[in-house]
């Protein structure tokens, strides 16, 4: 198969700028999908196709069961696949189509499905998405941090490339997606009933994106370490899942950092929908949402690129913890912004600081968290341990969601109307401004006993001595 990535077989191997682009193109694709499960999603189930925000929150809710199941079943899958192309790399071609048409089917609900058979299709749909197919995608993703190379540097610039690419993809999605659906549907706003085949055109045009990146993604990469290794080197021990299991959460470090990635995608909901709802309900204008959302996807891309000059000098957790700072900081600005769309910019721009310091890291230390537990425990599991991301990833976006739609719910929220209520928009400004601040808060105080920063040159050097 095709390949531009470095051609070297050395598991601890400096990469290419080849490999780390490679590997951040294959977030872009799936980012439009977290993206739109994050953003529109809600919106678009109550405003467009009418359904009711308690019972999608239900939905939401009933799902996040089947998410950590198959999380766990990926993880494995991914340790005990045996391909040419690797344990990760092959899943990302054979799930690329998959992902895409359910996608397309979400956000492709029919004006004459109404009733128990809209909840019921949108239930299946849901799953199929969130569940299955992006499940399928992400997980091998991740372990590709820790498959590509052992190098700890290397693992903080990837997670740092992926997360510049998942900004592109989402600076992408709020300039045109919007402008997209109402162009093509011919509808006044995006959110209503007769934009439908514009939501849907837009859709399809994601679904191409998704396929492209991937593809760019398997050429661009090459996995180096593991079972799997393409140069047939020192293979990780395959190990049954009830011990892979009992290592992972014997990995005090590794469960902060899930904590921690949790935490953030709960946010990005919190952010990304409550954005849309904040500019179409608080402020009146629903277009006001794409240089607010811009704003903070600006600057958290220009952040990260700075963050691995800081993350060279400072540690991936000093420079972490800085950025759950700013984002704190710019959490509390919106809350006292009120309706000032200036200072709203502003103070999204500071959370945008801090997500890309912070975000920019978070992949990169779960990688080490791996390192750690091999150290620890004298075998690495790469696709459980990665397996976690994909789940603390959807449990936030999830569990948000459902937050979401029960404070919603709670306010007196309602699709239909064509303006909400004083306890609704209270209801929008707790979402938007409140909720996040509490979560950074916990998250900063429960990072304070991460060490691992400190301890890992002497774990890597005692790995490469067993590894001799």
């Amino acid at each position: 198969m095709f390949s531009f990535a470095t051609k070297t077989s050395n598991p601890n191997t400096k990469l290419g700028w080849n490999d780390r682009l490679g590997y951040g193109m294959g977030n872009f694709g799936m980012a439009w999908v977290n993206g739109m499960m994050s953003a529109f999603l809600m919106k678009y189930l109550t405003d467009v196709s009418l359904v009711d925000a308690g019972v999608v929150s239900a939905i939401i809710a009933i799902s996040k069961l089947f998410d950590g199941v198959s999380d766990l079943i990926m993880g494995r899958i991914v340790d005990n696949t045996h391909s040419k192309l690797g344990k990760a790399r092959v899943w990302l071609i054979r799930m690329c189509i998959p992902l895409a048409v359910s996608t397309v089917l979400l956000f492709s609900i029919p004006s004459s499905m109404t009733g128990m058979v809209n909840y019921v299709y949108v239930f299946i749909l849901y799953n199929l998405v969130n569940a299955v197919f992006y499940t399928a995608m992400f997980v091998p993703y991740n372990s590709l941090i820790s498959l590509s190379t052992t190098d700890s540097y290397e693992h903080g610039m990837l997670g740092n490339i992926s997360m510049i690419f998942q900004t592109i993809a989402n600076i992408c999605m709020n300039t045109f997606f919007m402008k997209i659906v109402v162009s093509v549907s011919g509808a006044a706003e995006p959110y209503m009933v007769e934009a439908q085949k514009g939501w849907t055109i837009a859709t399809i045009i994601v679904g191409i994106i998704i396929v492209v990146s991937a593809l760019i993604c398997v050429c661009g990469t090459m996995e180096r370490t593991g079972a799997q290794a393409e140069d047939g080197g020192k293979p990780v021990d395959d190990v049954p899942t009830g011990q892979a299991l009992k290592s992972l959460f014997s990995n005090r470090y590794w469960i902060s950092m899930i904590f921690a990635m949790f935490v953030i995608f709960f946010i990005i909901v919190m952010y990304s929908a409550g954005a849309i709802y904040y500019c179409a309900d608080v402020l009146g204008n629903y277009e006001l949402y794409t240089p607010v959302n811009n704003a903070l996807s600006i600057a958290q891309f220009a952040t990260m690129f700075f963050t691995p000059f800081f993350m060279k000098k400072f540690g991936k957790h000093m420079t972490y913890m800085v950025g759950l700072v700013g984002m704190g900081i710019g959490f509390l600005g919106t809350g006292f912004a009120g309706t000032n769309v200036a200072l709203l910019i502003i103070c999204n721009a500071l959370k945008g600081i801090g997500l890309g310091a912070a975000g920019g890291m978070a992949f990169g230390m779960v990688a080490d968290t791996l390192e750690y537990g091999e150290w620890k425990d004298g075998f690495k599991v790469v696709g459980m341990g990665n397996a976690a991301i994909s789940a603390a990833q959807k449990l936030g976006l999830g569990i948000g969601q459902v937050v979401l739609g029960w404070v919603l719910d709670f306010g007196g929220y309602s699709g239909e109307a064509a303006v909400q209520s004083d306890s609704a928009k209270a209801a929008i400004s707790f979402i938007y401004n409140w909720l996040p601040v509490g979560m950074i808060v916990v998250t900063f105080i429960i990072m304070l006993t991460y060490r691992l920063d400190k301890e890992l040159p002497k774990i890597q050097k005692e790995l490469k001595e067993r590894h001799k």
